[in-house]
């Protein structure tokens, strides 16, 4: 706890004062251009990898960064998704998976998780994912391959969201999969033909 007091006084004291102009915009403005999912990985900080300003991304994390397909009823993910989408018109979604995932990491390799059955439970929302690499010996190329069927995997239970289905139609959001590389720090962009590119070196 101390390393965060000690950072909150940081803040206030270095970095607030130096955007307070931004923080006064942002007190009675809130229009981020792009909803980022993302894992819930401590290494994993989006605005840290974008370099964005307070403000520009609507953030969910969830383990794995698995997006549950839609079904009815109250959820955190469908109803930030919706609410990034319908209410704020952002214009951009990025899925981002990673290197090193634990959640793809578990699958890849069969881990034992009947420690954590709700994580288990969870992890089903990458079935798809799995079934795509099943063929693969277990090691760090089946995990890394894991990693971006994920990512495509959790665009298309993207896409089975009202919200997101109404805004692709009307052509007003753009989806994009992303897999961050944590020793090197190169985000490479996929594509719809499974290949990819680095968006920086």
């Amino acid at each position: 706890m101390q390393d965060l007091t000690e950072g909150v006084a940081r803040f206030q004291r270095d970095v607030f004062p130096a955007k307070a102009d931004l923080f006064t915009h942002l007190a009675t403005h809130h229009t981020p251009h792009t909803l980022f999912i993302g894992c819930s990985d401590a290494r994993v900080v989006p605005e840290l990898i974008t370099q964005g300003e307070p403000g520009e991304l609507f953030v969910i994390r969830t383990a794995g960064n698995l997006v549950p397909a839609y079904t009815p009823g109250a959820n955190g993910v469908t109803a930030s998704i919706e609410y990034a989408v319908a209410v704020l018109g952002v214009t951009d979604i990025v899925v981002c998976g990673h290197s090193a995932c634990g959640a793809m990491t578990a699958l890849a390799e069969g881990h034992d998780l009947s420690g954590a059955p709700v994580v288990a439970d969870w992890l089903r929302h990458a079935d798809a994912a799995v079934a795509r690499t099943a063929g693969m010996a277990a090691g760090p190329e089946k995990t890394g391959a894991l990693v971006r069927q994920n990512v495509y995997a959790q665009l298309t239970n993207l896409t089975t969201h009202p919200s997101v289905a109404r805004a692709l139609a009307e052509k007003k959001v753009a989806l994009h999969g992303w897999v961050f590389d944590i020793a090197s720090g190169r985000v490479e962009a996929l594509d719809v033909t499974g290949t990819g590119t680095a968006l920086a070196s």
